[in-house]
């Protein structure tokens, strides 16, 4: 039997909470099992492929109107771009992982990219983190607890390290069975491959 698919994000990745957002549809739809969530940190990978962020780059303005048009295309409120943006999301990333570890992955996730890019809250800022907990049933001491705590700064930096290993350069991407399909475009390809 196949292993399950796993879809690595980053929240500080517009083009993450567009996948987000219809990664487990288009699973369904093609029949496959949905994807393993897996936060991962995105500047781990920047620095371990020494890469940088497009939203640091020339085409900074030409790809947040490319995001905009997708969030259209999908029916999606107006992105809202957070300030500042690209943001450093590691106690965002750490309290996913935490959700991670008691089941509420999805739940606290798609908060959480929604607080970033539909209502266009900072997400290096905890109170916001804390709303996103909140919308996934999460209690704000036990998050910040979490968060602190270096079981789970481990098992973050295990995760992007695990995913580099798996060939993993950017987010979204989905591996599946050793194949990676990076980016929001090969969503529909990721879904045909797991039903195959």
């Amino acid at each position: 039997m196949a292993r399950r698919a796993v879809f690595y994000y980053d929240f500080g990745s517009p083009y993450a909470y567009l996948a987000a957002e219809r990664v487990n549809g288009l699973f369904s739809e093609a029949g496959a099992e949905v994807p393993e969530w897996q936060p991962i940190l995105l500047g781990g990978l920047f620095k371990r492929f020494d890469r940088s962020s497009w939203g640091l780059g020339a085409g900074r303005e030409a790809g947040m109107r490319e995001c905009e048009r997708r969030a259209a295309a999908q029916g999606l409120a107006p992105i809202r771009w957070p300030d500042p943006w690209p943001p450093n999301t590691l106690i965002a990333m750490r309290a996913a992982t935490f959700a991670k570890e008691i089941g509420k992955t999805v739940s606290f996730s798609l908060a959480a990219f929604r607080q970033a890019f539909a209502a266009g809250r900072d997400l290096t800022d905890f109170d916001t983190v804390a709303i996103a907990a909140a919308a996934a049933e999460l209690h704000p001491r036990a998050l910040q607890s979490a968060i602190d705590r270096d079981a789970i700064k481990a098992l973050l930096r295990e995760a992007t390290d695990r995913a580099g290993n798996a060939g993993v350069r950017g987010v979204p991407s989905v591996v599946i069975g050793g194949e990676v399909f990076w980016g929001d475009d090969h969503l529909d390809a990721a879904a045909a491959a797991a039903a195959a």
